[in-house]
């Protein structure tokens, strides 16, 4: 006697469409988030809606945290170029990296931060090359030389 296949035959179960319900009192957002990387550095943005620009890295106003007037000029840059200068207030938790790593990291994240408020600002902060990750890394050391690339000094003897 030969054995016939079974068909197997999928249950699906009914579906009910039913049109989501949409809260009457939807809250503004208070902020919004972004990450910015540059070297080892990670700085998370965040740009609340109320403020007057100030800068706050770590707990401390960006003046403060930054020392070079060059460190200060690249993370308040992408703030001056955008409509919110006056109007928004910047929390920075920033961690790794050195001083002007982090604060190219910061300078990307507001970027990030302030597309998501106004998507207009894409072409200007594209052109000045606000939203451009720089992907240079430092390379690894490999083994037998003194750093990644840099050899031993010669030796005739």
């Amino acid at each position: 006697m030969a054995k016939t296949p079974v068909k197997r035959v999928r249950k699906v179960a009914p579906v009910s469409v039913v049109a989501p319900t949409v809260a009457a009192d939807v809250t503004p957002i208070k902020y919004v988030f972004a990450v910015g990387r540059r070297k080892r550095a990670t700085a998370r943005v965040f740009i609340y809606r109320e403020g007057s620009g100030e800068v706050e890295v770590n707990g401390r106003l960006a003046d403060q945290y930054f020392r070079t007037e060059t460190q200060r000029h690249i993370v308040q840059e992408a703030l001056t170029q955008s409509p919110f200068k006056e109007s928004v207030r910047v929390a920075v938790k920033i961690y790794g990296g050195g001083p002007t790593g982090q604060a190219e990291a910061v300078r990307l994240g507001i970027a990030r931060a302030l597309l998501k408020l106004d998507q207009t600002l894409r072409p200007a902060f594209r052109a000045r090359g606000y939203l451009t990750r720089d992907p240079r890394e430092k390379e690894r050391k490999k083994p037998g030389l003194k750093r990644a690339r840099r050899a031993p000094q010669w030796q005739k003897r």
